[in-house]
């Protein structure tokens, strides 16, 4: 029988790709389309992608596709090739990744409910009317004449780069987030509004619910912060765009800009350098500069700090112990809070 699945561990899949005598493409797709049967459609790219050598993460819904990969540069034309073949998936545009570092070490299709959680019921907004899709110039555009700006994304993407004057949600996910930007906006339904996300996908739900509950002129950036920065970079256009471009694989983050806006969880300089505590227990993600990093041994806290220093079977007896994750808990774990200059709240502590 096919192998549908990854079997290997991390450190057998970072050691193939060591071996690579080529260039890999980061790139990623979605398309909000009508999808009949999702398991065998799901076995079928495995099978086609594992072969092209494709590394990455994909959700397939029966709403669509939504896909963050890696492609060899040799079997790029023949990815596409199969990609376009179905008719689900004819023409889907692609957002080629700023930097081309090392993004995904293995391949994962998974079906899910939807490709984006909006926790919304199906009532609550039209498919069939979305926001205006801007290009960059246009986007820029409406900055400039004042136009309401808003972050789709979560609080931890925006601290590390967001646009000019627009408002950066505090929130950890998109279901709450939608509800949140309606009430925040609701004295602006007959203003202009610019939606922006990383590669467009939250945006359009986000223009439908809030198109569907009385937003008049509603626009949405066309390919998100990616699609935004290629077209700055071609065009000579203003970059209206602060900080780094937070992305969902290895590599973490992607420069758009010189500035810096955020600082080290752990001394206050400046620095939008994410890391995960290496404690696996903990895995918080939080900044981290590059020279509290050797000090801390890419820790967050002196406790993880001391539990990876502790024996395999000591480690485990911990796991065993951890308590189960909270919202309380998540929120600590995207969005760490200083208690102190050089401290970051820990997540649990030792006994």
């Amino acid at each position: 029988m096919p192998r549908l699945c990854n079997t290997l561990s991390k450190s057998d899949c970072l050691e193939l790709l060591k071996k690579e005598n080529f260039e890999r493409k980061t790139v990623s797709f979605y398309r909000y389309v009508k999808i009949e049967n999702l398991q065998e459609l799901r076995d079928q790219l495995y099978l086609e992608w594992d072969e092209l050598g494709v590394l990455g993460r994909t959700y397939l819904a029966s709403e669509g596709i939504n896909a963050q990969i890696s492609v060899p540069e040799p079997q790029w034309e023949a990815f596409v090739e199969k990609l376009y073949a179905r008719h689900e998936f004819k023409d889907v545009p692609f957002k080629i990744g700023l930097e081309q570092k090392e993004s995904f070490w293995k391949l994962i299709v998974r079906l899910k409910k939807q490709i984006v959680a909006d926790g919304l019921n199906e009532n609550e907004y039209d498919w069939s009317d979305i926001g205006t899709h801007l290009d960059a110039e246009n986007f820029n555009k409406g900055i400039e004449d004042g136009a309401v700006v808003v972050d789709m994304r979560n609080a931890y993407e925006s601290r590390i780069g967001h646009f000019e004057s627009a408002i950066c949600p505090d929130v950890d996910t998109f279901e709450e987030e939608l509800p949140l930007v309606k009430e925040m906006l609701e004295d602006k339904k007959d203003q202009k509004i610019l939606l922006y996300c990383t590669g467009g996908i939250r945006c359009e739900k986000a223009s439908a619910y809030l198109k569907s509950n009385g937003f008049k002129d509603v626009n949405q950036l066309h390919g998100g912060i990616i699609q935004y920065a290629h077209e700055v970079n071609q065009k000579g256009l203003p970059n209206r765009f602060k900080g780094s471009n937070y992305v969902f694989d290895e590599r973490i983050s992607e420069r758009v800009s010189d500035e810096v806006l955020s600082e080290c969880d752990q001394c206050e300089e400046k620095c939008d350098n994410f890391t995960n505590c290496k404690n696996v227990m903990c895995n918080l993600l939080f900044i981290q500069c590059e020279n509290c990093k050797p000090q801390m041994e890419n820790c967050c806290t002196v406790e993880c700090q001391r539990i990876i220093h502790l024996s395999e079977e000591e480690q485990k007896t911990l796991r065993k112990r951890q308590k189960s994750s909270t919202p309380k808990l998540y929120r600590k774990r995207v969005r760490p809070q200083l208690k102190g200059k050089g401290k970051v709240e820990p997540v649990f502590e030792l006994e």
